[in-house]
């Protein structure tokens, strides 16, 4: 099953895909260059050297599901990779940095025009405010169904747990719209 884990810029994809896998992550970073100066904000990542320029791709495997995690790229000039990543996904995971909300709108415009279930992870970075759930989903003006959850991408554990609630909202997705599906064919 695949599941997309997507945000903004330096949100932490590379390393929550990385932190859950069970095998080897493949990463497409290349060093940042002076390029990407004045288009990349690298005010609150000073130590950012890299960019994810495709994707990143791990697996995790669960009792009776094998996930296949693909992380997208975060900068808009990427985007044009968004459709074939996504294509077949069950679900999405769009990372959040309270830092710098504004930059996981264009993830969640995203997965809520094509219908793609996700939910909002908030990577809960150091020197960060700390928001509680319902404040982060008023300020992103989610739909109710749209959960929203505090992770730690650099913990195995967090974001195992993240996974763990998107694959369970894949499978509500799933459930809610067989009964249309199969009364189509009736």
């Amino acid at each position: 099953m695949k599941i997309v884990i997507a945000g903004g810029f330096g949100v932490g994809k590379t390393t929550f895909v990385g932190s859950v896998s069970e095998i080897e992550p493949l990463r497409t970073e290349a060093l940042m260059t002076s390029a990407s100066e004045g288009v990349d904000d690298l005010t609150l990542l000073p130590e950012k050297s890299g960019t994810t320029v495709a994707m990143d791709f791990g697996r995790r495997t669960f009792p009776g599901a094998v996930l296949l995690l693909f992380g997208t790229p975060g900068q808009d000039r990427f985007w044009f990779m968004w459709d074939e990543l996504t294509e077949g996904a069950i679900a999405a995971v769009v990372l959040a940095d309270t830092r710098r909300m504004e930059d996981c709108f264009p993830a969640i415009d995203y997965f809520e025009r094509r219908g793609t279930p996700f939910l909002v992870a908030v990577n809960v970075f150091p020197n960060a405010h700390a928001y509680d759930t319902d404040e982060v989903h008023t300020a992103l003006d989610l739909s109710d169904h749209v959960p929203v959850m505090l992770c730690d991408a650099r913990d195995r554990r967090s974001a195992t747990d993240v996974l763990v609630h998107v694959m369970n909202l894949a499978i509500d997705h799933a459930h809610a719209i067989r009964p249309t599906v199969q009364g189509a064919f009736a």
